[in-house]
């Protein structure tokens, strides 16, 4: 299940375009964290934490504790906006979790078994609709990824929302139907294109002196 993650903040007191250019030019990132019908809290990060969680990947279904002057906020990490040029943070918006309430992630797909797949070893191809799912969940019952296991998956074959193994705790967005996360597609058959020999040009009469054609003998 979902681990929480702890990243220290400092306040600041300032909103607007300017402030945020002044915090970073002491060499932090501009954060925010909003929701729960409270009032935004204003607060900057070091970098180094922030690019720490986003190389680990999936930080948008990680749950934080955002600790500044004394108190921690619960939090999911929801936007980082990027410098254009330079793929660097410059702004983080978190959500503020409100007790019991649901939060609306993305988890990611994991395929296991693949390779001994009856369908996969008769030269099928996996074909991932969804490489992600998007669900409604308890925040502490977040998982880290979900897995369907494709061990008896064979050619012409769905793996849909009910093959994932574990999704206990967790509401897919998608209601009302058992929806497709990837199928087992036939291997493509390329068709051999033939191509015609060229037609030999008939030879020129040959001609004669004035450059008549010669009479036919």
């Amino acid at each position: 299940m979902v681990q929480t993650i702890r990243i220290e903040a400092e306040a600041r007191e300032l909103a607007g375009k300017g402030a945020a250019r002044a915090t970073r030019r002491t060499g932090r990132v501009p954060a925010v964290i909003y929701g729960a019908k409270q009032e935004a809290t204003l607060l900057s990060l070091d970098p180094r934490d922030v690019m720490k969680e986003l190389h680990k990947g999936g930080w948008q279904s990680h749950l934080y504790e955002v600790a500044v002057n004394g108190t921690t906020e619960r939090c999911l990490m929801r936007d980082v906006q990027f410098h254009p040029v330079k793929d660097i943070p410059l702004h983080v918006d978190f959500q503020r979790l409100a007790p019991g309430q649901l939060i609306r992630v993305k988890v990611p797909v994991v395929f296991l078994n693949e390779e001994s797949a009856p369908g996969i070893k008769e030269g099928g191809v996996l074909n991932v609709v969804r490489r992600e799912v998007e669900v409604l969940s308890d925040p502490d019952q977040v998982p880290d990824q979900f897995e369907i296991d494709m061990g008896a998956a064979a050619i012409g074959d769905s793996l849909r929302w009910s093959d994932v193994a574990d999704a206990k705790g967790t509401q897919p967005v998608i209601v009302g139907r058992d929806f497709v996360v990837a199928t087992i597609a036939p291997p493509t058959v390329e068709e051999e294109v033939v191509v015609a020999a060229p037609v030999a040009a008939a030879p020129a009469p040959a001609k004669g002196k004035g450059g008549k054609a010669a009479p036919k003998k």
